[in-house]
């Protein structure tokens, strides 16, 4: 086998394609939706690289036009979480086995086919079954993603490259980094697909094998993915793609010997469950597991006296209502100084009055469907008791409609009491909470924005006031893993802002980052003597003269 220290190429955030009226993106991209739209597919599992199918089928249909059929997918059951697993376990020592550049190579080249011939067939597919408008799409299921493979690419290039320190006289010091033992179950979400990408890819990069399972309302877009993972090389078994309930893959995955991991982005309710099942099952295991995840948000904006308020009101109506409030960093809960309140108030109120809601075909739409009916009639239910509360005021949006699409209107709720229900709770989706306080309270309003709710995943301070940056920067600075001065609380980019948070937001590892895939890996530390020792007895040992 041929052997060399390899470069990998130096990577850079792909390039955001803007869609402008008259552009050839623009132009290529209608077309992709359109052809998608006038057909139905017949959507398979993806275990041991063959096409699976079975009688039991769900439809998936755009949230913004639910009557209107894309494809079906094929439902599994326990057998297929099984059949998964067997496929994953027999690829493993192959695959871990393939020298790291060819592991390199195929996900290098599945971020070129995305770039390249994938990209407005996968941003079609995101816009028509997640509801995303068209920008939305292009930094999601396009540049985030490419930016996920080719950054990871370089960090795991640079951990092979970690080694001890200069070896002492007549030793060598090496350091290897290992797959995990067994397999690693890849739980992804609806709200973008370039997490339901990255999670299966980046473990897989450092050697492993992976069931994935995606949320059903993103496998629209997750069959195309294995087909882009598969044109690229993946060889069969190592991702092995299945649509089964959560609960059903949980009962054979989380009692499996070889359960080695889980790379996780959803609900804070599920992962503690995850996590307790488990501890539950942990003598079941041949390793501790790997447990990584990306949970809920309760994420925050904090507007000082010294902001600019066109700033603030952009950065607040962006944060809250861009992919209608379903990004885990959207802004849900506002802090706003009463002095300069009046002005946002009015420059939000002017921007939202020029929102145009519909579905993600008609590109001046910046307001689409959420993800589906579940979600629809949760949120119309805290817009109705926001209604009928007298203590609460609704200053834009509050309506909702179903019948053709799961619209739910950006509505702004401005309450009286900072722990009302809906600055407390993850709404997920485009219902805004804003608290306005007294300036002198800036202080006390800091402790109440770090006490308020479980989750530490976005946060933001506006200001020009240095010294209020800086105490908001401190006082908050375990309420937020990403935390942005003078700027909405959402777009963190790979590379350049490792997204993730902590307390009730998850584990904190920072996808889009080495230190995520240091996760995925267990090192082994080597070390050669070449003049080994003969003699038991030390110097010491020797008697005085």
């Amino acid at each position: 086998m041929l052997k060399g220290f390899f470069n990998v190429p130096t990577p850079v955030n792909e390039p955001i394609l803007d869609y402008a009226p008259g552009s050839k993106e623009r132009q290529l991209l209608k077309e992709a939706i359109a052809e998608a739209r006038s057909k139905q597919l017949e959507i398979p599992m993806h275990i041991a690289g063959k096409a699976v199918h079975t009688d039991q089928k769900g439809n998936i249909t755009p949230p913004h036009d639910h009557q209107h059929i894309l494809g079906k997918y094929s439902k599994g059951d326990s057998s297929h979480v099984q059949q998964a697993i067997d496929a994953a376990l027999a690829a493993k020592a192959d695959w871990e086995n393939l020298a790291w550049e060819h592991r390199a190579a195929i996900f290098l080249k599945a971020a070129d086919l995305i770039a390249g011939p994938y990209r407005y067939k996968l941003n079609a597919a995101t816009m028509l079954g997640q509801s995303k408008n068209a920008y939305q799409a292009e930094i999601d299921s396009a540049c985030e993603l490419i930016d996920f493979l080719r950054f990871n690419v370089s960090y795991m290039s640079d951990i092979y490259k970690q080694q001890p320190p200069v070896s002492s006289k007549g030793t060598w010091n090496r350091l290897e980094q290992r797959p995990l033992e067994g397999f690693v179950f890849a739980l992804t979400p609806f709200n973008f697909t370039a997490i339901a990408g990255n999670l299966p890819t980046s473990v897989a990069m450092m050697g492993n094998v992976v069931v994935w399972k995606p949320a059903n309302t993103q496998i629209y877009a997750a069959n195309l993915l294995m087909e882009i993972f598969k044109e690229a090389g993946l060889p069969d078994g190592v991702i092995n793609l299945i649509y089964v309930s959560g609960p059903v893959a949980g009962e054979v995955i989380f009692n499996h010997a070889d359960f080695a991991g889980i790379h996780f982005t959803g609900s804070t309710g599920v992962f503690q469950d995850i996590w307790k099942t488990i501890g539950t099952n942990i003598h079941k295991y041949k390793t501790y597991p790997r447990i990584v995840g990306e949970t809920g948000g309760k994420d925050f904006i904090l507007v000082h006296g010294s902001a600019d308020v066109e700033a603030s009101a952009t950065a607040i109506v962006r944060g809250a209502f861009e992919y209608q409030g379903q990004k885990c960093s959207a802004a849900s809960r506002v802090y706003v100084a009463q002095s300069i309140w009046p002005q946002i108030k009015d420059l939000m109120v002017r921007d939202m009055a020029t929102f145009k809601m519909g579905g993600t075909e008609d590109f001046s739409n910046f307001i689409n469907a959420v993800i589906d009916e579940n979600s629809f009639d949760k949120l119309a239910k805290y817009i109705d008791a926001a209604k009928a509360d007298p203590a609460v005021e609704i200053i834009a949006g509050g309506g909702y409609d179903k019948s053709k699409g799961y619209f739910i209107e950006p509505t702004v709720i401005v309450v009286k009491d900072p722990k009302y229900v809906t600055m407390c709770e993850e709404l997920f989706g485009p219902v805004l909470t804003l608290y306005v306080y007294e300036d002198a309270d800036f202080d006390q309003v800091i402790e109440i924005i770090d006490t308020t709710s479980i989750y530490a995943l976005t946060g933001a301070v506006i200001a020009q006031d240095r010294y209020a940056i800086e105490k908001a920067s401190v006082g908050l600075r375990n309420a937020a893993g990403n935390f942005y001065i003078n700027d909405k609380c959402t777009g963190a980019v790979v590379g350049q802002q490792p997204f993730g948070g902590a307390r009730g937001s998850g584990t904190n590892d920072k996808a889009g980052s080495m230190i995520n895939l240091l996760r995925w890996v267990s090192p082994r530390a080597i070390k050669e003597t070449f003049a080994p020792a003969r003699d038991y007895r030390y110097p010491f040992l020797a008697e005085e003269n």
